[in-house]
């Protein structure tokens, strides 16, 4: 009886992130969205930037995200 070739797959390759510092004109528009009431995701992809970190600096800020009203 022949043995059976196993199939390798090959893993998908992870896209390194690059980290980058919050610039001023960054902070100033976080707040500026967040004071409008923007989602946290709208506002991550307005400063193309992930969602966690988008809520982790308006928590360092100290700037509610809270759009229940």
């Amino acid at each position: 009886m022949a043995k059976k070739k196993k199939s390798v797959t090959k893993k998908p390759v992870k896209k390194k992130s690059v980290r980058r510092a919050w610039t001023a004109a960054d902070v100033r528009e976080l707040k500026s969205l967040a004071k409008k009431k923007v989602g946290v995701a709208r506002i991550s992809k307005a400063l193309k930037r992930t969602v966690g970190a988008t809520a982790v600096k308006a928590h360092q800020l100290g700037v509610s995200l809270d759009t229940r009203g």
